[in-house]
């Protein structure tokens, strides 16, 4: 059975998942880019470095996010959400930050890698966790299907 997502499913899926692919054009070509996210019933916030994504996010603000839960071809959940790129700067890029280490850095850490049958040989290098640019999605509309 097919079918749509309430909004409280929705809210569900978004707040239990923490990797989104987003999608952005120049005009030209789609570009497509998995990202890590967290939604806080208003936003989805994210981070980058600078690079492609960035360049045509601050050129063309439209984007399209994809949300999955997939058990089997038979058994998923989607969730599509449309809205606008916002760069962060000073508090608003802080508080965004705080909020998306509290949901899925914590999961990226070496202190939550369980030792038995995990043991390190080296340390993890954490460096790239901080990504100098924060940002929102400002949502516009948000549908969601599932299939089970």
């Amino acid at each position: 059975m097919t079918g749509e997502l309430t909004k409280q499913e929705i809210d569900n899926v978004l707040m239990s998942q923490s990797l989104c692919r987003i999608a952005c054009s120049d005009d030209k070509k789609p570009y497509l880019v998995p990202v890590t996210f967290a939604y806080n019933g208003t936003y989805l916030y994210g981070q980058s470095m600078n690079g492609t994504k960035l360049n045509i996010l601050r050129k063309n603000p439209n984007v399209c996010v994809q949300v999955d839960i997939i058990n089997s071809m038979t058994n998923w959940k989607s969730v599509i959400v449309t809205g606008q790129f916002e760069e962060l700067k000073d508090k608003e890029a802080e508080t965004a930050r705080e909020h998306l280490y509290s949901k899925i850095f914590s999961l990226m850490t070496g202190s939550s890698v369980h030792s038995f049958g995990h043991e390190l040989e080296s340390a993890i290098d954490e460096n790239n966790r901080i990504k100098s640019v924060m940002y929102r999605i400002k949502i516009e509309k948000i549908t969601g299907r599932y299939q089970k």
